[in-house]
């Protein structure tokens, strides 16, 4: 009999030893990095505009015409209804009919985070507030902000770092990420924007990585001055909570003409993401319809080439 205790004591101890040592064995099987697909609300902004579709509908129209059951909103298209319980229980109720997921809302409009005035700062800042808690309320896990300002690259960097640490800190009592998109200015310079999430050191303030959007300087004639995509996106990775796959135009393989997507998807993958690619097709050539239909069997296809694991609604 004590010979026995002794046995089952001492197989428990292999047990244990065995268990506190899983997690390091486990960490070189983990799983291949993974995504699912969302839909930016941003790539029907022109029926929208045209009020050929509402917001509340928007869940909807994502599950039914493209199967796709993550959608990341945008705040214009109901940029009144942020503290309106009854209008978004009802868009929630629209969501749970549909099995939607709701990832996001991609906030404008607000001010800027990187305003050199204290106060514009700090204004833009409290403006945020109520789309934290519209986005906690919706169940999103994230708020996509701008930290544009006007001056030098060290002035707005400092003042970015400021107001993102701000807002940053409200979003964490309730759990909401904040996460700045590259868009144009400084944001869109690789090593600028990294720099300021760095300096930031929060974990609930990130990036979304727009893939298409590197543009540091326009004019009338368009874009003057680039950062290298790829470059950017490497150096954002990081800090990434999420990604948006900008399309504009394809060719007749179907690839995206803009972006090189075989070059992309590996930078994506050696960061080793797990998370959240939202469609934003902006083109002009083909319908919403056609490019978001067009921008989805893509990311199915590189999933596919680059060896991610397609999860949820977007898995073919």
């Amino acid at each position: 009999m004590l010979h026995s205790r002794r046995r089952f004591v001492q197989n428990l101890a292999t047990l244990a030893a065995g268990a506190a040592i899983a997690p390091k064995f486990s960490h070189a099987f983990a799983a291949k990095p993974s995504f699912e697909i969302s839909l930016a609300e941003w790539s029907l902004h022109k029926t929208l505009f045209a009020k050929k579709m509402t917001n509340l509908e928007f869940p909807e129209v994502s599950r039914k015409q493209y199967g796709i059951g993550v959608v990341e909103y945008v705040n214009q298209f109901f940029k009144d209804k942020a503290q309106d319980t009854a209008y978004l229980n009802d868009l929630l109720q629209r969501c749970k009919d549909n099995g939607i997921k709701n990832h996001l809302i991609m906030i404008d409009g607000e001010g800027g985070l990187g305003e050199l005035d204290a106060d514009k700062r700090n204004k833009a800042v409290e403006a945020h507030y109520k789309w934290v808690d519209a986005a906690k309320y919706l169940g999103c896990a994230t708020i996509r902000v701008n930290a544009y300002g006007q001056g030098s690259r060290e002035e707005v960097a400092k003042a970015a770092v400021d107001g993102l640490g701000k807002l940053g800190e409200y979003g964490a009592k309730t759990g909401i990420n904040i996460i700045v998109e590259n868009h144009g200015g400084w944001s869109s310079d690789g090593q600028w924007l990294s720099g300021v999430m760095k300096q930031v050191g929060k974990k609930n303030v990130g990036i979304l990585p727009d893939l298409g959007n590197f543009c540091l300087r326009r004019t009338a004639n368009g874009c003057a001055e680039e950062y290298d995509r790829y470059k950017g996106v490497q150096e954002f990775m990081p800090y990434a909570k999420g990604i948006s796959a900008k399309t504009y135009d394809f060719d007749e393989q179907g690839n995206c003409v803009e972006t090189d997507y075989n070059k992309m998807m590996p930078i994506i993958k050696k960061a080793n993401f797990n998370g959240i690619i939202g469609i934003e097709y902006e083109g002009s050539k083909l319908s919403e319809e056609e490019g978001i239909k067009k921008t989805k069997q893509l990311l199915e296809r590189m999933a596919s080439a680059h060896g991610f694991e397609l999860r949820g609604s977007g898995k073919v």
